[in-house]
């Protein structure tokens, strides 16, 4: 039986805290000065076929409408799309995006994807940054969309981080976000309509995948926000953080195995938790709960934990990631090299590079999303003028 490995770093301790904002803020400095410095002069690390491993400065961005996403010894240009998003900076084509990736010895090197978005109305953007990293084939993909339902402004984010393969996260990224708009109840009981979808797409595609040996499975954390309301949905051990009045709140608990109240739930529907380099459900899977994954099904199920807040002036950002992230930056830490960002497309791409810094082995998707933009960027010109 093959084991996933769907995070197997232990957790960061004490990353529900916050840390001194002086410590952070040196932190990122620390970290700022050292990606100049490996900018300046990267270093080539030795060839490895299997991974291909490459300096994660070496991107381009991609058309809103043709992002690329590689897979092993394959580039596909529908693979991320975003849904009403304006191109931000300098932009490559599909086509001259295939054509640099491809090293001297034919490796297929094209899978590090960065951009941004901004809302109509200016006071929401984001960036997105999207990186292979170490693993031998891309399972992560991401979903970003815009919309009005029933004269609401609905903004959609989400993170997929696959394991056993990408079907399961690339399932999610066509589905998910689409059956939930289309939910009879989503303007009027969006809680409900989450977790209602949630399941019915697990169980649609588990119908869809023929081969019943198939045991690809994903995370799925989402920031869902109707009007000046915010819903964070999480299925496993993707993460969403906000740093709301300088401070970094976790607005989603990674769904572990040894988590007191999953590991009772397993045990009670008939599965174990066991040690296996981590805890793991049946031996098997390092979280406990993602889409798909049919033979663990009993008890990794796809139900989401819901948090819920409003939109207020207090609100700065979200960071949501893959573990490939969280594995390796805290929560405060990652909150405080967002801040020291300009943007978030610079902040969002600074965040993949500082976890493939530290060694992160996992894929690294992260979106960073920004309330109040334009305000602040008004207020700061005006102040300016003024002095």
């Amino acid at each position: 039986m093959v084991v996933h490995d769907g995070g197997v770093v232990e957790d960061q301790e004490g990353s529900s805290s916050p840390c001194p904002d002086v410590t952070a803020a040196a932190e990122a400095e620390a970290e700022a000065a050292a990606a100049i410095a490996r900018a300046a002069r990267p270093p080539r690390p030795g060839r490895d076929k299997r991974l291909g491993v490459r300096h994660p400065l070496k991107h381009r961005r991609f058309r809103a409408g043709g992002k690329m996403m590689a897979e092993a010894g394959r580039v596909s240009s529908s693979a991320q799309s975003l849904a009403g998003a304006r191109e931000v900076g300098e932009a490559t084509t599909v086509a001259e995006a295939t054509a640099m990736g491809v090293g001297s010895d034919g490796e297929d090197e094209a899978r590090y994807i960065c951009g941004g978005w901004k809302s109509e109305d200016g006071i929401m953007s984001c960036g997105y940054s999207s990186f292979r990293g170490r693993r031998a084939s891309m399972e992560d993909f991401y979903d970003i969309k815009s919309s009005k339902v029933d004269d609401k402004q609905i903004n959609l984010f989400g993170v997929f981080d696959g394991h056993g393969g990408s079907h399961a996260a690339e399932y999610l990224k066509g589905h998910l976000f689409e059956n939930l708009l289309k939910h009879p109840a989503f303007v009027t009981d969006t809680k409900s309509a989450i977790s209602e979808t949630y399941r019915k797409t697990d169980s649609d595609f588990l119908d869809a995948e023929t081969n019943v040996n198939r045991e690809d499975g994903s995370t799925a954390s989402t920031a869902i926000l109707v009007g000046n309301h915010l819903y964070v949905a999480n299925v496993g051990d993707s993460r969403t953080v906000m740093s709301k009045a300088g401070k970094a709140i976790a607005l989603s608990d990674d769904h572990k195995p040894n988590r007191k109240d999953e590991q009772k739930r397993i045990e009670s529907a008939g599965g174990v938790v066991t040690w296996s380099g981590t805890w793991r459900v049946g031996g098997v899977l390092a979280m406990s709960r993602a889409f798909g994954n049919r033979l663990l099904k009993r008890f990794v199920v796809a139900e989401p934990e819901i948090q819920e807040q409003e939109i207020d002036d207090d609100m700065e950002f979200l960071i949501l990631a893959s573990d490939g992230l969280w594995d390796v930056v805290s929560n405060e830490h990652a909150v405080a090299f967002v801040k020291a960002e300009e943007g978030p497309e610079a902040a969002a791409r600074k965040l993949a590079e500082i976890a493939f810094a530290r060694g992160s082995t996992d894929n690294i998707t992260c979106i960073v999303v920004k309330f109040g933009q334009e305000e602040k960027t008004v207020d700061s010109a005006s102040s300016g003028e003024q002095s």
